[in-house]
């Protein structure tokens, strides 16, 4: 999952904010922190290739060796020469293990790292590389201002049992997630409801749009993450409403709004639109 939730949660994220300089304090340090992380060698910002592995031998531009499909499993043959390594060891020869399992495996050759990853039973690989043009011209991304009133309470109405429900994405590849319930909230006098699904670390995950998607924000939608649900409420700060990684690189496969969190009402907070994609 792409969450990175912790990251997007409000230091605020139970209970009445402090308003004023400690609110616009909480917020400016997130922002930092979320600029850090992108520029970061590895961070989406360095992402320059995902390459579809099909079965049997595979060749990738660029990168020298042999990635093999066979049974679900990529194999790397390299000659020493290649420069790949693998935790710090050079390697030749290895079943690269892919992002769906605990510790992937993560090659460098050169600027470059490569992982597997597997969405949906497919597999590619995925190239960053810490010299990428973008990484380096990076100056920030624009942002309306913080805003006290768009950090919003909201219902919780949780699930009997998590439902599964089938997401999106940007690549055509949908993958399964969990729905543990929805958020009920007000917005202008009208009633509206967001479907999260649960995050790798138990927080809860929202993929949505709104009526600023593709004008001043992404058009894809934008991702929000708050904690799970205390006496039945849920904070939504929309002030932390964030730009997927598709909006930065070609090369992410991100997940998509469910019909159900595409809401008709603008939210102007959060992150707004950046770059061409």
């Amino acid at each position: 999952m792409i969450g990175t939730a912790l990251l997007a949660l409000s230091t605020f994220a139970t209970g009445s904010p402090p308003s004023g300089p400690l609110f616009t304090a909480d917020w400016t340090s997130w922002r930092a922190r979320r600029a850090e992380l992108l520029r970061a060698p590895d961070g989406w910002l360095a992402l320059v290739g995902l390459h579809w592995l099909s079965p049997g031998e595979n060749r990738i531009p660029g990168l020298p060796g042999t990635f093999t499909l066979e049974g679900g499993k990529v194999r790397l043959d390299a000659p020493a020469a290649a420069g790949y390594v693998l935790g710090g060891q050079p390697l030749t020869s290895a079943v690269l293990a892919s992002d769906a399992s605990p510790r992937p495996d993560r090659l460098a050759i050169g600027s470059r790292t490569l992982v597997v990853i597997d969405r949906g039973g497919k597999q590619a690989i995925r190239v960053w590389d810490a010299e990428s043009p973008t990484r380096k011209a990076f100056q920030g991304i624009d942002a309306f201002p913080p805003d006290p009133r768009w950090r919003i309470e909201g219902r919780w109405e949780a699930y009997p049992e998590p439902r599964q429900v089938e997401m999106p994405s940007v690549v055509g590849i949908p993958t399964v997630e969990k729905a543990p319930g929805r958020v009920h909230f007000e917005l202008g006098g009208r009633a509206l409801t967001l479907e999260p699904t649960l995050d790798d670390d138990g927080s809860l995950f929202f993929v949505f749009r709104d009526a600023t998607s593709g004008h001043e924000t992404y058009g894809a939608g934008r991702f929000l993450s708050a904690v799970p649900a205390r006496d039945g409420k849920v904070i939504l700060d929309f002030n932390r409403a964030r730009n997927p990684p598709c909006a930065f690189t070609p090369f992410a496969t991100c997940p998509l709004p469910l019909p159900q969190n595409v809401l008709p009402v603008r939210i102007e907070a959060g992150e707004k639109r950046w770059g061409d994609h």
